[in-house]
């Protein structure tokens, strides 16, 4: 998949309508708590200031429901933005009105203007043709480098497309690149390492990349419900018994298509309070006990498999792991794959947050944004805000 690059365009002088996700977490003061989206977003935002744009910068925040919500404000993250760039930010009080364009008229060759949560108007949801005729009014190029939102057809992600000659920012060339890599190109052997709580949010995804990789090793919460399709004891671990079919049948196309499936076979148990915590194996399983992390053998077992691997897609942790006492099979598998000398890409916002706290960040090649339009990309779908990127032919 091709896109149009921000490359391609020539944005010195020209007012650039920037669409990013800066939708990061903040305290009770409205500061940055985890800047992770807005780095991201750097690389371009240099870029159009470095080559003389005037650059104006549209995100949500959070689902304000369309109404003015002071918790909900960017103000905080325009300070934040100033700090990582070593450069004034100025600040728009809305996305449409007077005084935003007095604003952008006053806005010089290298300037950075961030508008208010563009979601404080409910047309931004509805993909509104009016809404996104008057932001595009704003601007002469249009640049998307808000893949996280790109799953949406609202109205900054799709509907100003339209009317302004529209580009892909460096964040979105790099995710299309990775995600389609490992649904067209990938280097094999290929794996997926899943984990996260619930097979309900990867029955498409699965079904997707089973056909297109070598094997799978799943943990997490989510393994429980393929246990159960084996008929196995799980105590009361998480389980989604309407997906128990789903999961015989997956493991059934895994075999007759020879794929390695490797479920996590011994646990962290624990009771519901989190008290009483041993490692049990899969059959030891008591009434009461419920799976909180994968095992020592499980961590071995991942390890062994993974190591003949050469491509690795990574979504979701193995276990609770923002409790030490659940933590060790996220750790010590992402250690491995930390140092695994072929490509590993991390997708989910759990994952990433894991990766982040326990400091692995840096050593992926491929860390995405991404959360639920991660997944849908490699379910296959055509995202709303990439198709008008894409280059045909």
């Amino acid at each position: 998949m091709k896109l149009r690059s921000i490359r391609e365009a020539e944005v010195r002088n020209k007012r650039v309508v920037v669409r990013v996700d800066f939708n990061v977490p903040l305290d009770a003061e409205g500061n940055v708590v985890d800047d992770f989206r807005i780095r991201a977003a750097l690389p371009t935002i240099e870029y159009l200031v470095e080559n003389g744009a005037k650059v104006i910068l549209i995100s949500h925040l959070g689902r304000p429901k369309g109404k003015r919500d002071k918790k909900y404000s960017l103000v905080g993250v325009a300070k934040r933005l100033a700090e990582l760039l070593h450069k004034e930010i100025l600040f728009a009080p809305d996305v449409i009105g007077e005084e935003v364009e007095l604003a952008v008229n006053g806005l010089r060759s290298g300037d950075i203007l961030l508008c208010e949560n563009v979601r404080f108007h409910e047309e931004e949801e509805k993909n509104d043709v009016e809404f996104a005729k008057n932001i595009a009014s704003l601007g002469e190029i249009f640049v998307n480098d808000a893949f996280s939102a790109s799953h949406r057809a609202h109205a900054t992600v799709e509907g100003i497309t339209k009317f302004l000659p529209s580009y892909a920012g460096f964040l979105m060339e790099k995710e299309v690149n990775y995600l389609s890599m490992l649904t067209e190109n990938p280097q094999r052997p290929y794996y997926l390492v899943l984990g996260g709580a619930k097979v309900s949010d990867k029955v498409a995804l699965l079904q997707n990349l089973l056909p297109k990789v070598d094997g799978m090793a799943i943990g997490g919460a989510m393994v429980f419900t393929f246990w159960k399709a084996q008929g196995k004891e799980i105590g009361k671990s998480i389980v989604e018994d309407d997906l128990v079919g789903f999961a015989r049948e997956l493991l059934e196309q895994a075999t007759t298509e020879n794929k390695q499936i490797i479920l996590a076979k011994d646990f962290v148990v624990a009771d519901k309070n989190k008290e009483h915590v041993e490692i049990k194996t899969i059959n030891d399983f008591g009434a009461a006990d419920i799976g909180y992390d994968i095992g020592p053998e499980s961590i071995k077992e991942f390890k062994n498999a993974l190591i003949k691997a050469r491509t690795v897609f990574w979504n979701g942790p193995l276990g609770l792991f923002e409790d030490a006492k659940f933590a060790e099979g996220t750790k010590q598998v992402g250690a491995f794959l930390a140092d695994f000398p072929g490509t590993v890409v991390v997708g989910g916002g759990d994952t990433a947050n894991a990766v982040r706290d326990m400091g692995f960040f840096e050593k992926f090649a491929h860390v995405s944004t991404g959360g639920g339009a991660s997944l849908e990309f490699l379910e296959g779908k055509v995202l709303p805000g990439i198709a008008p990127l894409v280059v045909e032919g």
